[in-house]
């Protein structure tokens, strides 16, 4: 007969269940110690993956049993989209600035962590997984799945992505000297998406819309020329190493 322990981790919603206590621990840890670094996310996902490592299970089976958690990627990403629609005011006064802003950093956003990650002797299917690691999780697994690469791994640097630019990217644009919400909201968006936005939205509710349009674009733009540019620019790495 199974232990209480094992017929608990098999249960249909063991991910589930895990997932939201790990995040709502993190989520009281951070406002009990005050530490930036106590970020819910990061603090959430090692919790997840410590319990992952003490009962022994695979992360096959995690996933299957938080399968309703997946679902709600999308919508909970398109609700970001409030923010966006309280501020079109203040963006179709700046459009064209920021439509070339974003389109130049999401590019570069690919362009320089794959070229870097090749130099340093990354391997294809590591180079497809980084790619789009500035986008959104749903976004970013399918393309990473679409170019041949591992959409577990894809879900990692995007995480990684998102929890480094929601503690670095306000420290570095203090340090920078750069006070305008909607300059704030972009780089977090741009370079941090849903992470990044949340983190501009706990700023002010200007800096949170223009950081849900950077998350959108760059999420978009990636979407539409990863697939089309990744395959040639992979291929020229390929033939280079």
């Amino acid at each position: 007969m199974p232990s209480a322990l094992e017929a608990g981790t098999r249960h249909p919603l063991f991910g589930l269940l895990l997932t939201l206590g790990a995040y709502r621990l993190a989520l009281w840890w951070q406002r009990r110690s005050g530490w930036c670094i106590a970020q819910p996310v990061l603090t959430g996902t090692l919790l997840v993956v410590a319990a992952l490592y003490a009962t022994g299970l695979e992360y096959d089976h995690y996933r299957q049993t938080s399968g309703p958690l997946w679902l709600l990627l999308g919508p909970a990403t398109v609700a970001l989209a409030v923010p966006l629609y309280l501020n079109l005011g203040r963006i179709r006064r700046r459009l064209w600035p920021l439509l070339i802003t974003i389109g130049v950093g999401a590019t570069a956003n690919v362009l320089l962590v794959v070229l870097l990650a090749s130099r340093l002797g990354a391997e294809t299917p590591l180079l497809i997984a980084l790619a789009p690691k500035s986008v959104t999780s749903p976004i970013a697994i399918s393309l990473a799945e679409g170019l041949g690469g591992s959409a577990a791994l894809a879900a990692v640097f995007v995480m990684l992505t998102g929890v480094a630019g929601a503690l670095l990217a306000p420290l570095l644009l203090r340090m920078a000297r750069v006070e305008s919400p909607a300059a704030r909201g972009v780089a977090l968006g741009l370079n941090a998406h849903a992470v990044g936005t949340s983190q501009a939205l706990q700023e002010s509710r200007e800096a949170g819309g223009f950081a849900a349009l950077a998350m959108s674009l760059t999420g978009a733009i990636t979407a539409l020329l990863l697939p089309l540019g990744g395959p040639w620019l992979l291929g020229r790495l390929s033939g280079a190493g």
